[in-house]
């Protein structure tokens, strides 16, 4: 979160989201409670954008993409115009879930073989891969924006860009975290002239108090405005995105070493003219009565999230007991990542999907839980075709992305956005579009860069034109059929899990919102050792290592969500992370605490 305190209502011709002089202020924190309309995002600019929005007028659409666009400027290395992701959307008026695939898609020549060394026969090493024009693939940020304003918003695209597009001519101040982002990818980062230029100033990252401009992505953002997105995805912005893509600009006095050729990639402008985005049907299941959303493939959340929920609610275990609570949670995510290794794919049939998410398939893939001793991980997956516990030979998994951003929003009328985006890795293939000021995606290498399943088919090799699978999870919970929970956090596979604790803390062991974020994670995705925060392993590892539990080394943290509860006569708690990647920020319409 940048630095600055920020007003609630604010003006977006003010580089700091001042407020004027006549409205009432509210200083955004982690938490807040009103209602109106709220929103919460991981950083105090756009938040303060996007409320904004809402105090005049807009509704919840639009607010979201009045702050993806500043998220854009302020947190570059994980959002901007060539981003992608997935939206989740509650129309009150209809009384309906609707989705948005804005994933990023890969070139229409794509093989299986794409991320194979062609002289050795040997997957590329996943940095190798990363920076590079290969890992770039077609971004769906743009269209989403478009797509979501054309059909549910009513504010225009080019009125929400002027204003971001003023905050990347004035700037934002360094934090310790935005220098911290640029320390660890210096070593990519100075390989290209462009963005060395941008991000590495006299060699060196910006320092902390420093006010960082973006006049090119100002430029950019203003273009697009001007000519809509067709200038992108037809035009000379996207020219320039495919020139980087085939001709990566390479330093010749780079900032550091880096251990590997830099290859190109092979996108093209027709890749970029065909892509469209997808609005598949959100995943459906239940859980204790409420009524759980989330996105369809090629995002693997809802699936893995309704999977884990459902396998809880078979085995029910007692509130009162967390260790056995956490114990449960762990083992289903386990069993949920083992399937969705196994099954879930951009081209996964949607009788596979139901089967995944229903009572019966979790309530088959329960009967592994044993309340008093861990399996042994990696487990097998279950015979999709089976029924009992009936397991299926396949092998781990891996996934990498770490870089992505979350959305919350909320209106006065009853609408909620439910918004995850990404470039996958923080700082995506490390190259900013000279010229243009944003940063290339490295969603490509979410692929499988060789089959992970044995003999069985792998969901997950490239493929022309293939979307590769994510972990994002937004996620809308309805309780009588109105909106109750809306939750989404960044973090790679470990999204899922974030995402899931976050629902296991309130609706299990029936924490307020605000603590259910900020109590400590742990993560296993079917793996021998549980990734888990210092605070997680000191305060439950003991407990859990006696059932049979093993941890591996500890992360400093897990994820950064944002969440909406909605409470009775039109409140709602709005609630960001308190401490997690520098704290998120939190605003509503009319506060009452």
């Amino acid at each position: 979160m940048r630095i600055l305190p920020v007003l609630a209502a604010a003006t977006l011709s003010s580089t700091l989201i001042a407020a004027p002089a006549s409205a009432s202020t509210q200083v955004l924190g982690p938490t807040a409670y009103g209602y109106g309309g709220g929103i919460a995002t991981v950083d105090a600019t756009a938040t303060g954008a996007g409320l904004d929005v809402l105090r005049h007028g807009g509704n919840a659409i639009d607010a979201a993409v009045a702050a993806a666009v500043t998220l854009g400027v302020t947190e570059p290395f994980v959002a901007g115009p060539a981003s992608g992701g997935f939206l989740v959307y509650y129309d009150a008026k209809r009384h309906r879930v609707s989705t948005i695939d804005g994933r990023e898609a890969g070139p229409a020549t794509m093989t299986p073989t794409y991320f194979i060394d062609p002289v050795d026969g040997q997957p590329y090493d996943f940095q190798e891969a990363r920076v590079s024009g290969l890992s770039t693939g077609v971004p769906g940020a743009l269209a989403t924006w478009d797509t979501a304003l054309r059909q549910w918003g009513t504010r225009s695209l080019a009125s929400l860009l002027r204003p971001a597009a003023a905050v990347a001519d004035r700037g934002f101040t360094v934090d310790a975290q935005f220098r911290q982002q640029v320390s660890d990818n210096a070593a990519a980062f100075g390989q290209f002239d462009s963005t060395k230029a941008l991000y590495l100033p006299g060699g060196q990252p910006p320092a902390i108090g420093t006010t960082q401009r973006n006049p090119d992505l100002a430029r950019t953002y203003r273009q697009i405005a001007a000519q809509g997105i067709g200038s992108f995805y037809h035009g000379p912005i996207g020219a320039d995105l495919i020139k980087t893509v085939q001709h990566p600009p390479v330093s010749s006095n780079p900032v550091g070493t880096w251990p590997y050729p830099i290859r190109p990639g092979v996108l093209t402008m027709d890749d970029l003219a065909a892509y469209r985005v997808r609005q598949p049907s959100p995943t459906v299941s239940d859980f204790r009565g409420l009524r759980v959303y989330g996105m369809s493939t090629p995002s693997s959340g809802g699936t893995a999230v309704s999977e884990a929920l459902n396998i809880l609610e078979t085995a029910n275990p007692s509130p009162a007991d967390v260790t056995q609570v956490l114990h449960t949670y762990l083992e289903a995510s386990a069993l949920a990542f083992a399937d969705r290794g196994r099954y879930v794919g951009a081209y996964t049939p949607p009788e596979v999907l139901q089967k995944l998410v229903s009572d019966r398939w979790g309530a088959q893939r329960a009967c592994k839980i044993n309340p008093a001793a861990a399996m042994v991980k990696p487990v097998a997956p279950g015979d999709i075709n089976a029924s009992g516990c009936t397991p299926a030979a396949a092998t781990l998994t891996p996934d990498n992305g770490l870089s992505t951003t979350n959305i919350t929003v909320s209106d006065r009328w009853g609408n909620v956005v439910e918004w995850t985006f990404t470039l996958e890795q923080f700082g995506g293939n490390g190259m900013v579009v000279p010229g243009r000021g944003f940063m290339l995606n490295n969603e490509l290498t979410d692929f499988n860069f060789a089959p992970t399943q044995g003999t069985a088919p792998d969901p997950n090799l490239p493929g022309p034109g293939k979307r590769p699978r994510s972990s994002m999870a937004p996620t809308i919970v309805l309780k009588g059929g109105k909106p109750f929970l809306a939750l989404g956090s960044p973090g790679g596979a470990s999204i899922i899990t974030t995402v899931l604790q976050i629902l296991v803390n309130r609706l299990v062991l029936g924490m307020p919102l605000p603590a259910a974020l900020a109590a400590p994670r742990a993560s296993q995705r079917n793996t021998a050792g549980i990734q888990a925060e210092p605070a997680f392993h000191t305060q439950y590892g003991p407990a859990l290592t006696a059932l049979g539990h093993s941890f591996g080394p500890d992360m400093a943290e897990l994820g950064a969500a944002t969440a909406m509860e909605f409470t009775a006569h039109g409140g709602l708690i709005a609630s960001a992370e308190p401490v997690r990647r520098g704290g998120g920020a939190a605003g509503v319409v009319h506060p009452t605490h």
